[in-house]
């Protein structure tokens, strides 16, 4: 499949699109457009951005296409060998799993607008864009026409690849990067900052190197962290298997606030790189762009990544000791003020998120598997550790997904999870699972023990509020 991505006119705020597919065989052909993205397990429904939507045999003469879903495409190729649906979409909404055009920057999510042929997912895709003077591609490696100077060709392993690779074209973007090893890890900066790259290369550098040193290793040949700092305030977030895609806000902020959120998002979606990306739940290998992925286990996909982010500017000595207790009490805080006494258990969170996962619930429903999956992962943490005296700890857990799952790239399932927890702990944890992961009981008794080896507790106050007391103090 082969993709021309550029608008006719970029004030309109539409994109326009062309996919031509190749070599059809069959009579007809279903073209499908996908209706969530991973990163958000949530129905999206992308078509209804779509305005007109045609398709076009090798000849020029129009095909018949039938809508059959809300977002599916069923084409009469009538002897045709390859067709190329031209459409449009319109892209006014700026968050970091969207797409956006106007005279300044085309940002694209190719998730949001590519079709795809059924059946045609794993074969190699590529897109065109044509620059303007000046204008750069921040998020993925273009090759550039030997003819055309402004044609820039993204290639990509097949679909998936595709669909996983965010881009945005501009001319005021800001570069730079640094290495560990073999790879080369891209700064991008787009919006009303002048970012102090040095400082960011230093604390970037710092905790990417804490990282690959949980797992051993990089996914990735290279990876792009853009960020689009807004006038409003803004943090978002997503991950994508060789870059993050990041929105932040104001850009009249407090710097300091402001370099604060970009530190626990990059470290964030940074780890992602191996937990979702490459260690993926069974239920999500390969995804199903078409309906609902249920699945159990997205307390290990965002709540250990959540306990990770900021343990890893921990580990590395870009946040220091005051800065990571501030980051944890937050955690807690968003947990035990506002859903300690939810009638759902982690894993019942987990599945309905494409019930209601990202959107205020009826009261005392359902948790975050950010925040209580957080949580968890602490109290599994600092248990590992306390039972093999600090010889071991979650990083093996981690570590060990990564070398059975991630690297394989085959699917878990919950059962695994905790067979390798079990592994690294050296005893059954039935007790753990049951009350942290299938259980919907408070779990501030249970914290507030194992905080304890941090000194650290949590407590309510006389209306209660909870805060984080460092009992050191």
């Amino acid at each position: 499949m082969h993709y021309k991505i550029y608008s006719k006119n970029r004030s309109s705020h539409f994109i326009d699109i062309e996919c031509t597919v190749t070599n059809l065989l069959a009579d007809n052909v279903e073209l499908q457009l996908p209706s969530w993205r991973p990163g958000r397990y949530e129905l999206q429904h992308f078509a209804k951005n779509i305005q007109y939507f045609e398709v076009f045999n090798q000849h020029g003469q129009k095909l018949p296409a039938t809508k059959i879903t809300k977002d599916r495409w069923l084409v009469q190729l009538n002897g045709a060998t390859s067709l190329t649906a031209r459409y449009n979409y319109y892209a006014q909404v700026i968050n970091a799993g969207s797409s956006y055009v106007d005279d300044h920057i085309l940002y694209v999510n190719p998730v949001n607008l590519c079709i795809y042929a059924e059946g045609r997912l794993n074969e190699k895709c590529s897109i065109d864009l044509y620059l303007n003077p000046n204008e750069q591609v921040a998020g993925a490696t273009a090759s550039v026409s030997r003819k055309d100077k402004s044609l820039h060709q993204l290639h990509f392993d097949d679909f998936y690849h595709l669909a996983d690779t965010p881009f945005i074209v501009s001319a005021s973007l800001k570069h730079d990067y640094y290495k560990i090893g073999k790879v080369k890890f891209h700064l991008w900066f787009e919006g009303n900052l002048v970012p102090d790259f040095k400082r960011i290369k230093a604390d970037f550098k710092k905790f990417t190197q804490a990282q690959i040193e949980v797992f051993g290793d990089f996914p990735e040949k290279e990876y792009h962290f853009i960020t689009w700092i807004l006038p409003i305030p803004y943090y978002h977030g997503v991950e994508h298997r060789s870059s993050t895609m990041q929105v932040l806000g104001p850009d009249s902020q407090n710097f300091e606030e402001l370099y604060i959120d970009l530190l626990g998002l990059a470290s964030h979606e940074l780890f992602h790189t191996w937990n979702i990306c490459k260690i993926r739940p069974v239920e999500l290998l390969p995804y199903d762009y078409t309906r609902e992925n249920y699945f159990p286990t997205c307390f290990v996909a965002e709540g250990v990544t959540t306990y990770y982010g900021d343990l890893m500017l921990s580990r590395s000595k870009v946040f220091n000791k005051n800065q990571y207790f501030t980051e944890l009490e937050a955690r807690f805080k968003r947990h035990f003020d506002h859903a300690d006494h939810a009638s759902q258990s982690l894993v019942e969170s987990s599945w309905d998120l494409w019930l209601d996962g990202y959107t205020a619930s009826i009261p005392d429903r359902k948790v975050s598997v950010y925040h209580k999956g957080a949580i968890a992962a602490q109290i599994l943490d600092l248990h590992i550790q306390q039972v093999s005296r600090n010889e071991r700890s979650l990083d093996n857990v981690m570590k060990l997904m990564w070398e059975r799952f991630g690297k394989p790239f085959k699917g878990y399932s919950i059962q695994d999870y905790q067979s390798i927890c079990e592994e690294v702990a050296g005893e059954k944890l039935d007790w753990y699972f049951d009350l942290c992961i299938y259980g919907n009981s408070s779990l501030l008794n249970l914290l507030n023990q194992y905080l304890q080896i941090l000194k650290l507790k949590v407590i309510p106050n006389e209306d209660g509020i909870f805060s984080l007391a460092n009992l050191t103090k």
